[in-house]
């Protein structure tokens, strides 16, 4: 019995991987890529300057493969960053004046930065007492959730470096 069960267990077909998909990928081109301006000096410490929005984009969308998303999540997100919150009107009006795709918006690009934690998705549920007729209007605001999630991992990865960097210094001494 216990063989019919390790014999089905091996010759379950299994589909072979095609990698990450694009939806949950961050792009992180070499440290010292022409992309990237520096952002550490030679000895590792972090230098004043910081990235521009697009930059930061380009990270979640590289252009140089996403291009049209990489526009439209920039475009949209200089929108936001005027008014710090969107509804589903204003977010529709900003879609149509700017000629953009309401599928690729809709179905890649804000799904990305939601996931990412660049943007927060909020929805209301509210009843016309009249139709009875229930609605969920979209509230699209910033979020902070992208760059704590970001900085929990680096602080975490320094954290490793500088124990590792310690503890040899004290097997040295001893």
């Amino acid at each position: 019995m216990e063989n019919d069960e390790d014999n089905s267990e091996k010759n379950k077909k299994t589909i072979a991987s095609r990698g990450i998909p694009s939806s949950k990928a961050l792009y992180l081109p070499a440290y010292n890529s022409r992309e990237l301006r520096n952002f550490q000096d030679d000895n590792e410490n972090l230098t004043r300057n910081l990235w521009t929005l697009e930059e930061v984009i380009n990270f979640l969308f590289p252009k140089e493969v996403q291009d049209r998303y990489n526009e439209t999540a920039v475009l949209f997100l200089k929108e936001l960053i005027k008014k710090v919150e969107m509804n589903g009107e204003m977010t529709g009006t900003f879609i149509s004046e700017n000629n953009l795709s309401k599928a690729t918006f809709y179905n890649r690009v804000l799904p990305k930065l939601k996931k990412s934690g660049l943007v927060k998705v909020e929805r209301e549920s509210i009843t016309n007492k009249e139709t009875k007729r229930k609605y969920r209007p979209m509230i699209i605001s910033l979020s902070k959730t992208f760059g704590n999630y970001l900085t929990k991992i680096a602080d975490s990865w320094l954290a490793v470096v500088e124990d590792a960097r310690y503890n040899k210094k004290k097997r040295e001494k001893e």
